[in-house]
């Protein structure tokens, strides 16, 4: 949740950002280098990421020297576009919970069992000890919506989707402290001092200094956002969440004008 927004980025994230911000228009090899120059990484490295990236699914090229984001990574890349509407996946909770069993599904395939736990826990989901993989049932997609994003994320066909399922009152209380909220609402604050405090920087800061710390800053914002599981108001502050969903939006809008003016 908290991390050093600061530190350097590798060319196949970048490479990775640029391509996926400019989908659904494909983006020249170019203009990607012109970019990442910015934050200190040369051709040679952005080409090695870029080939990596088409090796991997999560680009492909459109034409010689023209890339876009690739079949890979479109499920995961759909979910990050998502972040400024986040609050409107969510609704009302009624104390029921989501359930997922995959325990029958094996661990010893372990791309396939990372694949599946990272789908989870993309969704909000937190492991029970009793292997059983639980959130509160207060999001607003359907059963077979909820079940189709989660295996579009990589959850197997053959895990069993549960909704609606009330728990005996141990169980219910075990399940409400899975997630460490106060630690979460540390992070809330955290990114908003932090954004509150960069807008004054980046205000008198060079355009290609401003565009790197806003890169460096909003993605990790971001990256927040889009792994938060999204609990209902009886277990976090969503006023808190919803501030920082907020800021981020003004700040984005801001960094946008910071990169629209480089060539």
């Amino acid at each position: 949740m908290l991390h050093n927004w600061r530190r350097p980025v590798t060319p196949r994230s970048i490479a990775l950002w640029f391509l996926s911000t400019a989908d659904p228009e494909p983006l020249r090899a170019g203009t990607l280098i012109d970019r990442a120059a910015i934050f200190g990484i040369d051709a040679p490295a952005v080409r090695v990421a870029l080939g990596r990236l088409m090796r991997d699914g999560l680009a492909r090229q459109v034409e010689r020297g023209v890339y876009a984001i690739g079949p890979e990574a479109a499920a995961v890349h759909a979910k990050a576009r998502s972040w400024a509407t986040v609050e409107q996946t969510v609704r009302p909770w009624r104390g029921q919970w989501l359930v997922a069993q995959t325990d029958h599904l094996g661990r010893t395939d372990r791309s396939r069992l990372q694949a599946r736990e990272r789908a989870l826990r993309l969704t909000g989901f937190s492991v029970a000890p009793s292997g059983l993989w639980v959130r509160p049932d207060n999001l607003r997609r359907d059963s077979l919506a909820l079940a189709t994003g989660l295996r579009a994320l990589g959850l197997d066909a053959g895990a069993l989707l549960l909704t609606g399922c009330s728990a005996q009152p141990a169980e219910d209380a075990a399940f409400r402290a899975l997630w460490p909220v106060a630690e979460f609402e540390a992070a809330y604050r955290y990114w908003l001092d932090e954004m509150h405090a960069s807008t004054k920087r980046i205000a008198a800061a060079a355009v290609p200094d401003a565009a790197r710390e806003s890169y460096l800053l909003g993605q990790s914002v971001l990256r927040a956002i889009n792994s938060d599981p999204l609990l209902p108001a009886e277990l976090i502050d969503v006023g808190l969440r919803g501030e920082m969903v907020e800021a981020m939006k003004r700040y984005n809008a801001l960094a946008l004008r910071f990169w629209r003016t480089l060539p």
